[in-house]
């Protein structure tokens, strides 16, 4: 049987399904072409990432698929519930890639809370010659130990981001509708634990509270921030974003970054407009951006290889 890693697949995922006796493509398929693909080559399992969509045209047109595979948490870029109605078994990898956007999301705190967003632009350019002003422009840093960091959306992600958090010393508070409340254990190294006890609090309370406010929430209709939770938010917030596009709103937030410093800094690895951002994002100096690269560690990618490659070989035998 063949599986075709249209968006790749790590090494330990090929290995164990090569060694199960699986045959693993990984050619990359332009979208429209892969129907034709998919019959020509009796694909029986199509595996994706974020790039490649697996829409209705797929899964009515190629008979011979039985499994849909996303290397990631969201299937927002699968008909799920369709395929499933199908007959289709789709699967995905939600613990696999959790603590690997939780650490993406303290790169953008401490680099945002220290300038090193905008010191890293400015240094080549005029490290030389304006040393002492840009010294006095970086100046002003903040501590994380201490604030009160928000997380929006508290399953796996949001706990992984509020692991770290307790332990750089934050008060935490969260927001889930689905979870009342989350027992922590944070693991060292040594092989000592530490539990904390999380009671979720509402939305709103949570945006009165945080000093920085993280979302781990998935796709939806609506923005999940708007202008009407900005105006809540105490001043000078830090948001981040590394869930999906769309949960907030970024003309509302290019207007609180504006607006007095309502909010001092925001952090997006996720786009509305994902692949071809807004260039207002792109060129604003008060935003720390990454390209979607929240689960892109070698780390996380060999957990996510394996977990496909177990669940896959699980379902067929």
């Amino acid at each position: 049987m063949i599986v075709l890693a249209n968006d790749g697949i790590a090494n330990s995922g090929v290995t164990a399904l090569e060694n199960a006796g699986y045959t693993v493509d990984l050619t990359t398929v332009v979208q429209d072409q892969l129907v034709d693909y998919i019959n020509n080559n009796n694909v029986t399992v199509l595996l994706v990432r974020s790039a490649t969509k697996v829409r209705k045209d797929i899964i009515d047109n190629c008979p011979s698929l039985k499994i849909i595979g996303r290397g990631g948490v969201g299937m927002d870029n699968i008909d799920v519930e369709y395929a499933r109605e199908k007959g289709l078994k789709v699967i995905n990898t939600p613990a696999a890639s959790s603590h690997s956007v939780a650490e993406l999301v303290f790169a953008h705190l401490f680099g945002m809370v220290r300038f090193l967003h905008d010191s890293n632009r400015n240094m080549p350019l005029d490290g030389d010659s304006k040393f002492k002003v840009l010294k006095k422009s970086y100046a002003k840093g903040v501590e994380l130990k201490g604030k009160t960091f928000g997380v929006l959306g508290f399953g796996r992600i949001g706990q992984a981001t509020a692991k770290i958090a307790l332990s750089l010393g934050m008060k935490v508070v969260a927001s889930d509708p689905n979870i009342d409340t989350v027992n922590l254990e944070l693991d060292f190294y040594d092989g000592q634990k530490l539990n904390f006890k999380i009671d979720t609090i509402s939305k709103e309370e949570l945006l009165k509270q945080s000093d920085f406010i993280t979302l781990h929430v998935p796709a939806q209709k609506d923005y999940v921030i708007s202008t009407k939770e900005f105006n809540i938010m105490k001043e000078g917030v830090y948001i981040v974003n590394a869930a999906r596009g769309g949960v907030i709103d970024e003309v509302a937030l290019v207007a609180a970054l504006e607006d007095d410093g309502k909010v001092a800094k925001a952090a997006l690895d996720v786009f509305e407009k994902e692949p071809t951002p807004e260039v207002q994002l792109l060129m604003n100096p008060n935003l720390s951006l990454t390209p979607h690269i929240g689960a892109a560690t070698n780390e996380a990618q060999e957990r996510i290889g394996s977990e496909l490659a177990s669940q896959i070989i699980e379902i067929l035998g």
